[in-house]
């Protein structure tokens, strides 16, 4: 048995994105302290919106910080809106302007990465960041964890919280160390200003053009003020993970050659695309490892890093930290039983999430033919907002332990 020192447990979190900060925000609303460590010298997302769905909205609210967030969202009235690559044919959709709330209390927004770590930082104190601190070292050969920084500081926690994303420190500790592997899928991203986006994608909507090979997203963000625009094709060769690489968009536009002429204006308006690769892990079995007197954990991305093709991504993150949060709070000394609740809790979710990602890249993909005519009927006929409300209506205060992936 694990038991902690003191009132609380000293937590130390590898990591400042939104999985880290949410963590400490979590935990710091249970009243257990928490000291995140964050590499650059400032917190910041750049590049790219994302899918604020119910599940991820009803913890922010809980967080306090929804309504800060919202001010510079856009809430959808549309989303999943399935499209044929050639035409824009509709092939499903769904109601988000009030049936999303009424099934599952909650509206869906889209929102900038950058206004989403802002509103959930704000519910941290400031003392507790500690940025410019890079973790060189992470030994577990001590009664607790103990960590080295590149400035020579040395820091012991009882419990140490990787959510140091894909390439994760921590996650290399606790199970065998690989590197990520590429998915042979690539990713242009852009943030297209209003007032150059063409109208059509300025809708409050979430609309998916899928075709042979390819897909391509965009949603407004940023209050409307931007149409963020991200789409995805194969590559034979690896490539670069950095929200810093560009493309131009002469490659941008020859990967989607021949598909609907709208999206040739939506691209040509993007300016310089970035560029990056999509990696992918295999879901593990564990995430914590213990010392004699601690323990290390995992969170977000280094846990159970997904392709985004659900738009769960920093959902999955903030779940996460929920759930080891409440889990830490119940059983403040008796760490090993904290993490085996939170591991029991989140990996059959997080793992069934990572497969159905990871398929949606071949169902996204078909080529024309008699499986993409099927996939088709299969669009039209759904309800998709009933089809996906085990994503959405989940609540971590209420989550039961899984019995089945």
């Amino acid at each position: 048995m694990i038991r902690s020192r003191g009132d609380a447990p000293e937590i130390a979190i590898l990591g400042g994105g939104i999985g880290g900060l949410a963590a400490a925000a979590f935990l710091h609303r249970a009243g257990v302290p928490a000291t995140v460590y964050e590499q650059a010298p400032a917190l910041s997302e750049v590049g790219a919106g994302l899918v604020v769905a119910p599940n991820a909205a009803r913890l922010l609210r809980r967080l306090g910080v929804l309504d800060g967030l919202v001010r510079d969202a856009v809430r959808l009235e549309v989303g999943w809106e399935f499209r044929r690559w050639s035409d824009g044919t509709v092939l499903s959709a769904e109601d988000l302007s009030d049936r999303c709330e009424q099934l599952f209390g909650e509206h869906t927004y889209t929102a900038h990465r950058a206004h989403l770590l802002d509103a959930i930082r704000s519910a941290v104190p400031a003392e507790a960041i500690q940025l410019g601190s890079r973790c060189v070292e992470l030994a577990l050969d001590g009664s607790r964890p103990r960590l080295r920084f590149e400035d020579g500081r040395v820091v012991e926690a009882d419990i140490v919280i990787g959510a140091d994303g894909i390439h994760s420190v921590v996650r290399g500790a606790i199970t065998e160390p690989r590197p990520a592997a590429f998915a042979g899928i690539i990713a242009f991203r852009a943030l297209v200003p209003a007032d150059r986006a063409p109208e059509f994608s300025q809708r409050p909507a979430q609309t998916l053009w899928i075709g042979p090979g390819h897909h391509l997203v965009h949603y407004p963000v940023s209050a409307g003020r931007f149409v963020n625009l991200v789409a995805f094709a194969p590559a034979a060769e690896q490539s670069t993970e950095s929200w810093s690489a560009t493309a131009t968009v002469e490659e941008f536009l020859a990967e989607f050659e021949g598909w609907d002429p709208r999206l040739v204006d939506l691209i040509r308006a993007a300016g310089t695309p970035g560029r990056w690769g999509l990696f992918d892990r295999a879901p593990l079995e564990r995430w914590s490892a213990f010392t004699p007197s601690g323990a290390v954990t995992l969170l977000g991305d280094a846990a159970h890093p997904m392709f985004p093709f659900f738009a769960q991504g920093a959902a999955q993150s903030i779940e996460d930290a929920a759930v080891l949060a409440q889990s830490i709070a119940d059983s403040p000394h008796d760490l090993a039983a904290a993490l085996r609740r939170y591991e029991e809790l989140r990996i059959p979710r997080t793992a069934r999430l990572q497969e159905i990602s990871h398929g949606r890249a071949h169902i996204n993909h078909l080529p024309d033919g008699p499986e993409q005519e099927e996939r088709d009927r299969a669009f039209m006929e759904a309800d998709p907002l009933l089809a996906n409300g085990w994503i959405y209506e989940y609540d971590p205060e209420t989550a039961e332990v899984a019995t089945s992936p």
